[in-house]
């Protein structure tokens, strides 16, 4: 489905129509031919899949309609973004899924049914910097006195995209889970994060993109934050 803004005529449009894709870069607004997603079912998609059958199926399932309607009210008071960058607000159905296929496919650090008190989504974290090493490792720099720090239930997750030219200012994607980091109320952890190993093989003068979100212990999600591109330095 694709999204339009009518002005004197349409001024503005993304996603897809028949065999159009709508889309904007920097450069501003352009249309391609739609091409049709390879469906290899890997292993990740399999786990995706199955993770939003399970949330779906728990909605219905298992949440009460207390809880149901506290997440309802959750979505009417948080504020998202579609792809026109236009403000909108999502169903409470949408907010549970969100929150918890990612804490299932990123650890499954547990379910949360109530919806968050809090009615905001959950900060990111601008001073995060991830450091490519010789090793094609990467150390990853982050705020430690953060509140999720000292959280159990909270956490951080870097995802790390496959190597391009590092001349590259723009990436899409396809991005691999690369490391997640756990909140921890006796002992929260501590920056820096070293040798972390990579989901995707690089090379000197490889670039590399990273995004990341945050989710809280009451089940809120952060938005995705990008660094990038960053270079592997040549040995």
């Amino acid at each position: 489905m694709a999204l339009v803004k009518y002005g004197g005529g349409i001024i503005q449009m993304s996603g897809s129509i028949a065999g159009n894709t709508y889309a904007r870069n920097r450069y501003g607004n352009y249309a391609r031919a739609r091409t049709k997603p390879v469906n290899p079912n890997s292993e990740r998609q399999v786990d995706i899949r199955a993770a939003v059958v399970h949330v779906t199926e728990e909605w219905s399932e298992t949440l009460s309609a207390a809880q149901r309607a506290g997440w309802g009210e959750y979505a009417a008071a948080v504020a998202m973004q579609n792809k026109l960058g236009e403000s909108i607000h999502l169903s409470g159905f949408n907010h549970f899924v969100r929150s918890n296929v990612f804490r299932q496919y990123c650890g499954n650090i547990g379910q949360v049914n109530t919806a968050p008190v809090i009615q905001t989504l959950a900060d990111t974290d601008a001073t995060l910097t991830p450091a490519p090493q010789t090793d094609q490792t990467v150390d990853f720099t982050y705020d430690d006195t953060k509140d999720w720090c000292d959280e159990d239930g909270a956490e951080m997750v870097m995802f790390a995209g496959h190597p391009i030219n590092a001349s590259r200012n723009f990436f899409a994607g396809p991005y691999r889970y690369a490391v997640r980091i756990l909140g921890n109320s006796g002992a929260p952890p501590s920056s820096p994060l070293e040798g972390v190993s990579m989901p995707w093989e690089y090379q000197g003068g490889h670039g590399v993109w990273f995004y990341a979100r945050i989710t809280r212990a009451d089940g809120r999600l952060s938005q995705k934050w990008y660094q990038g591109p960053l270079e592997f330095p040549t040995v």
